[in-house]
């Protein structure tokens, strides 16, 4: 269910052409997370990562996982348009070949104070380390199985925001995250961060599906956000990172 990225010195879930499902530093390397302090507009947001990237004296390939923010939840259509545009600084740095994409990827969009345009939030990239202790990356996930079909065909609970409609989208949704870790041989014990983008109270079953699953040994991070695609309600990502940086 992995491939390596060798240009990159990292193995990936694959998934679609915007993204992959993970990303994982192979044996002698680690990922390091930048958080801008401010919101960057996406080009913007590329050139300063290439330039941080750089400067720690690593290939653009090492770039493995990227989180975004935009301003309001996409049309399929325009969510489609939209990744078109993004790959293409993929392709130029020699990431995305056109088919297969080894970067991972969060794109969530604030409820309030939004972004007036796609933006960066943050970035990883791989680069040496001599720790032995794994380190990854899980992309954004929601309540939509993978496959064909559109997003109505797909989502859990499709437009049902009721309690139990809740319940059900975030139930399946860790669970995503549970095959996507599993996918590397990890589990929630080996996660550093957790984070969820609703702007639905899941309070109510956090315990049973969160905390009971062992989901929150280093917290919960709750973003105000919605994920990116119209109708869709409840989003996830985790990682394993031992070095983050905010500038």
């Amino acid at each position: 269910m992995t491939r390596d990225f060798v240009a990159g010195d990292y193995r990936f879930i694959p998934a679609v052409f915007q993204y992959s499902s993970g990303a994982a530093a192979n044996s002698g390397f680690e990922i390091e997370r930048v958080r801008f302090d401010e919101l960057l507009p996406l080009a913007e947001g590329f050139a300063r990562a290439a330039e941080y990237v750089q400067a720690a004296g690593r290939p653009l390939t090492s770039f493995c996982a990227c989180e975004l923010r935009s301003p309001a939840a996409f049309t399929e259509d325009g969510f489609r348009t939209f990744n078109e545009h993004y790959v293409k600084t993929l392709a130029q740095w020699g990431l995305f070949d056109g088919v297969t994409n080894p970067v991972a990827r969060s794109n969530v969009c604030p409820e309030i104070d939004p972004p007036a345009q796609p933006s960066f939030y943050g970035f990883s990239f791989t680069r040496p380390s001599q720790r032995s202790a794994p380190t990854f990356v899980i992309a954004g996930g929601a309540e939509s199985r993978e496959g064909d079909g559109s997003y109505a065909e797909r989502t859990v609970r499709y437009r049902d925001v009721s309690p139990e409609g809740i319940k059900d989208k975030v139930h399946f949704t860790a669970g995503e995250m549970e095959r996507r870790l599993g996918a590397f041989g990890f589990g929630w014990k080996d996660t550093t961060a957790v984070q969820a983008y609703t702007v639905h109270d899941f309070h109510a079953v956090i315990v049973d599906e969160l905390v009971r699953r062992g989901a929150t040994r280093s917290g919960l991070t709750w973003h105000f956000a919605r994920p990116p695609v119209i109708d869709l309600e409840y989003e996830m990502d985790c990682r394993r990172v031992l070095r983050e940086t905010v500038i």
